[in-house]
């Protein structure tokens, strides 16, 4: 009898442990951003938050968190309850910014349960026509033959498009001058003007002035050439294969022990609203271009990143506080 009590014990609890996870969400579930609106995870996650809620029948918020490079989101989401309804808008500065703050509350690679890869933004060297060369070995070699001399700009120190940088110059050994500006504009303009020669940045926000002359793009991240931009070669056409996955990649992720059941729940209908052609129109006209993973895929992506980023960032002896 009790050996029939104690089954019938188990399987009522193996039930409601299976309708629990496809009851979810239960409430509202929020995104969390690390960044101001306007930002890359902050556009994704509001194009994707109405289409959740509606397939999920539950309010879907978007909160904003900026701060520490990001630190600020990423500590808040980590310690959320890891029941789903708290989730983090990632973007690859998790793998970054740890390493540039001597303390940080958290650690990117096991403070947090991978769901999948949504989208990457491809980055590419811009220079200002009055450079010197013409193409990216051009302007490696001119680097080299004059070390120190040659400036780049960044949106500001240990920022992507400054740790970029800073990995191309380790790793192809030449030497540069890093000019740190408050926001990709200020950067831009100075990089139009002709103050700084060039700049590591977004594809996305660079082409407007690459279609006017005032800059010219030498190549971007990928491991091929992208529609938008199909007479820019990539790195790897030049050798350079360490910068294929050098670009934005945006991800959503959950807090630590996060059930297996409710990460296969949200990577189902992350994926069916990343299918959605409306989805896919929108991330375009943002230069975002659709990339998905699997759980594993995304581990292992911030456990190659976080190592990159950590030696590069320890070689340069970077720090921003």
């Amino acid at each position: 009898m009790q050996g029939t009590l104690k089954k019938l014990w188990v399987g009522t609890w193996l039930c409601a442990a299976t309708l629990a996870a496809h009851a979810f969400p239960e409430r509202t579930v929020t995104l969390v951003v690390p960044f101001t609106p306007g930002s890359g995870s902050d556009i994704i996650a509001r194009i994707i938050a109405p289409k959740l809620s509606e397939r999920w029948k539950q309010a879907v918020i978007v909160d904003n968190k900026p701060g520490a490079s990001g630190n600020i989101g990423a500590e808040a989401a980590a310690k959320a309850a890891p029941d789903g309804h708290t989730l983090l808008m990632a973007i690859n500065t998790l793998t970054m910014a740890p390493n540039l703050y001597k303390k940080v509350p958290f650690d990117p690679t096991t403070d947090f349960t991978p769901i999948m890869k949504m989208a990457v933004a491809n980055f590419a060297i811009v220079v200002n026509p009055n450079i010197g060369a013409n193409d990216l070995p051009g302007v490696i070699a001119l680097a080299k033959a004059k070390p120190g001399q040659i400036n780049f700009g960044s949106p500001g120190n240990g920022t992507p498009h400054h740790l970029a940088m800073e990995l191309m110059k380790q790793q192809l050994g030449f030497d540069m001058l890093h000019v740190p500006y408050k926001g990709i504009s200020n950067a831009t303009t100075d990089l139009i003007g002709g103050q700084v020669q060039l700049m590591f940045a977004s594809v996305h926000s660079m082409l407007p002035h690459v279609r006017s002359g005032r800059l010219r793009m030498l190549a971007s991240t990928g491991a091929t050439r992208s529609a938008v931009t199909p007479n820019v070669p990539v790195f790897r056409e030049y050798g350079i294969e360490f910068m294929d996955a050098v670009d934005a990649w945006y991800a959503v992720l959950a807090p630590a022990k996060t059930s297996p059941e409710l990460v296969k729940a949200l990577h189902r209908d992350v994926s069916a609203v990343l299918a959605l052609p409306e989805v896919k129109e929108q991330m375009a006209a943002q230069g975002l271009v659709i990339q998905t993973s699997t759980p594993e895929q995304l581990g292992s992506l911030i456990q190659a990143d976080y190592a990159r980023w950590k030696k590069t960032i320890a070689d340069a002896k970077i720090q921003v506080d």
